[in-house]
């Protein structure tokens, strides 16, 4: 058989024969006891799982179909992307060790690494978002046991070579582990790429409909597979199987959802770069924009998160622009059928080299709807955020 695209093969797992009759969708098994006939069987894995904790039918496809996604030898679940994120460094970082990541790094990634693995005698240090393969590998010592990735970075959405830093971090005995949500695991594979651990938050474009919370975790060295189920083991993380199996029917859909975002995304993205009140729209497949030619080089499609950069304002001229939407929800999290917007600037200042950005900065996310009533939409919003500018420089009476 020739090989399959993306598409075909995330749905012909649901319909490939020799199973006998059988509904086009696993059952949800709500169980945490499972049963067995035989006493001597009772611990035997071959026969199904032993407890609820090891996952019935769905979590079981779910995880299936994640592993031939990324390319893996195994994919686990966990129940948030940051779980997804916390999980691999703690099953390969170790006190003394230091893991190193980009200034970039999502919130609670950071937060987790400066206030949970500090203090269990774990290290962290940031480079400059958008480094260069040497840049990163200079600012490496002997105690670095860990790269932490994320291409494109959160909020700022600088690229990284990703091929070439695993190359070099292989080389010094380094491991690394990517946060690949943005790509969804269809975008770019990281493991393909020489990447030790893929992870992203299902949460997002797998689940697709904004209505469950969970992560997946992928690995090809048994060495490796070996540490992270310990971890998950250990820990006893576990998704329900109502979760696992809304997931898995996102995950059917999702070459489709992702590609029709992504080309509504660039529609909106090359819009806004031409308002006057728009200094940069950081979105990488935006040709111009930051890291576009490495998006070019390495990735097959793009995720439908974009950052806006306003040409100055404040705060207030931010809520504007915000309040005059009605198709853009304010909420956080992206990856569902609806667009949203969150302001974003606040976050800069954990950075030690912020970004010398010229105004505020708006984060979006573009949905399913209409790429018309979006821009439609946004030019209400510009025309609040123009009315709050304006009256700012009104002389006070």
């Amino acid at each position: 058989m020739p090989k399959l695209s993306d598409r075909t093969r995330l749905i012909a797992g649901a319909t490939r024969r020799g199973r006998g009759r059988r509904p086009v969708n696993p059952p949800i098994e709500r169980a945490s006891t499972m049963l067995s006939d035989d006493p001597a069987a009772m611990q035997d894995p071959g026969d199904g799982p032993v407890y609820g904790l090891d996952g019935t039918s769905a979590a079981r496809e779910l995880r299936t179909a994640l592993a031939d996604l990324e390319g893996a030898s195994e994919a686990f679940l966990v129940p948030s992307g940051l779980a997804a994120v916390t999980v691999p460094l703690t099953a390969l970082l170790r006190p003394g060790d230091e893991v190193l990541t980009t200034e970039a790094v999502y919130g609670p990634t950071r937060r987790f690494l400066t206030r949970h693995m500090a203090d269990r005698g774990v290290a962290a240090s940031f480079h400059p978002a958008g480094a260069s393969v040497e840049a990163v590998m200079d600012q490496m010592h002997e105690r670095t046991r860990v790269l932490l990735i994320e291409a494109p970075g959160s909020l700022t959405f600088e690229m990284m070579d990703v091929p070439a830093l695993a190359a070099a971090c292989r080389k010094r005995g380094v491991l690394t582990v990517m946060d690949n949500t943005w790509a969804a695991g269809l975008a770019f594979r990281p493991l393909a790429h020489g990447v030790d651990v893929s992870v992203q938050a299902l949460t997002k474009y797998a689940g697709g409909h904004s209505d469950l919370l969970m992560g997946g975790v992928a690995a090809q060295a048994p060495e490796i597979v070996r540490a992270i189920n310990n971890v998950i083991e250990d820990m006893g993380w576990h998704v329900s199987p109502d979760d696992a199996w809304l997931a898995l029917r996102g995950l059917r859909t999702l070459p489709l959802r992702y590609e029709a975002q992504a080309r509504t995304a660039l529609q909106v993205a090359e819009w806004l770069q031409d308002q006057p009140e728009v200094a940069n729209v950081l979105y990488p497949p935006l040709p111009g924009s930051v890291g576009h030619s490495l998006w070019r080089r390495d990735f097959d499609g793009a995720a439908s998160l974009m950052g806006v950069v306003m040409k100055g304002g404040g705060k207030a001229a931010a809520h504007a622009f915000m309040r005059e939407l009605s198709l853009f929800g304010m909420g956080y999290s992206w990856g569902g059928f609806e667009s949203l917007i969150t302001y974003e600037t606040p976050q800069l200042a954990y950075r030690q080299h912020a970004p010398d950005l010229p105004g505020q900065l708006l984060r979006l996310h573009i949905g399913l709807e209409d790429p018309a009533d979006l821009i439609a939409d946004l030019t209400r919003g510009l025309a609040a955020w123009r009315a709050q500018q304006d009256s700012n420089l009104q002389p006070s009476a």
